[in-house]
């Protein structure tokens, strides 16, 4: 499946545990293989609500924006979740989520209790300020002045590992607000690489820039996959409530492989 160029392998059924899908992500996803961003199992939870694990192509589990977009919207095709409207069960808690027409869907994503605007730290040359901030998962929001010809593997690689954002790193987003739409390039914790796109990444771009630049809800965005997002918010506090994610998901291709 794909969210806009983030690329799911989707399974289901059966009763597989944690060691066994870390085993299925590295192998299934590697690029030589089946080849994705990450591994979703999708599962009915009971009274119509889905379950849905994540975990990236290096092994680690986690809460993923576009991959429960994704698993969302399956598991309505596939009758599932019944009625267009249903609780997602995620490493986020239960979500509600919204299947808004043919491959376009809307979740809740986790409050946000806080944002660490201009975030400090003794950052490399090229970031005069990062926001910290977490969506499910820490995402550093990174705002500059050339997105396109930005080296996202290298300076994503060193502000992955910087210290000001604690001994499990973050995820980094680099953006451009431009006439009234916010592009991004997201550097993926856990895939080690640039994704297409990231739900989380999305979200904690358009809640960071909302508060620090006042943004009226909702904010467009555009991750490199060019598919528009959605994302509202509500200000509360130092953070943000009443968060939804609305973008892209839909099936690539499906086949049969021997595991």
């Amino acid at each position: 499946m794909s969210g806009a160029g983030n690329d799911f392998v989707l399974l289901t059924g059966g009763r597989r545990g944690a060691a066994a899908l870390k085993k299925l992500a590295v192998k299934l996803c590697a690029r030589a293989a089946v080849g994705a961003d990450g591994l979703l199992y999708v599962n009915e939870a009971g009274r119509g609500a889905v379950s849905v694990r994540y975990f990236n192509s290096d092994g680690s589990e986690a809460f993923c924006g576009n991959g429960s977009r994704c698993a969302a919207w399956w598991a309505w095709r596939e009758g599932l979740a019944k009625g267009r409207s249903f609780l997602l069960n995620s490493a986020a808690g239960a979500l509600p989520v919204e299947i808004i027409s043919e491959e376009s869907v809307r979740l809740r994503m986790p409050a946000v209790p806080a944002v660490s605007l201009f975030h400090k730290g003794r950052w490399p040359r090229q970031v005069k300020a990062a926001h910290f901030l977490n969506t499910g998962v820490p995402h550093a929001v990174v705002p500059v002045p050339d997105l396109e010809n930005l080296d996202v593997a290298g300076l994503g690689r060193l502000l992955r590992h910087h210290k000001a954002f604690g001994p499990a790193g973050t995820n980094v987003d680099f953006v451009r607000l431009e006439k009234g739409v916010i592009k991004v390039r997201t550097y993926e914790r856990g895939v080690e690489a640039e994704t297409l796109a990231c739900g989380t990444g999305l979200t904690a771009t358009a809640v960071a820039l909302g508060l620090e630049l006042g943004l009226r809800s909702p904010v467009t965005l555009l991750p490199r996959n060019g598919e528009k997002f959605l994302v509202w918010y509500r200000r509360a506090g130092a953070g943000a409530d009443d968060i939804y994610l609305q973008g892209p998901a839909k099936i690539v291709f499906e086949g049969q492989i021997y595991i």
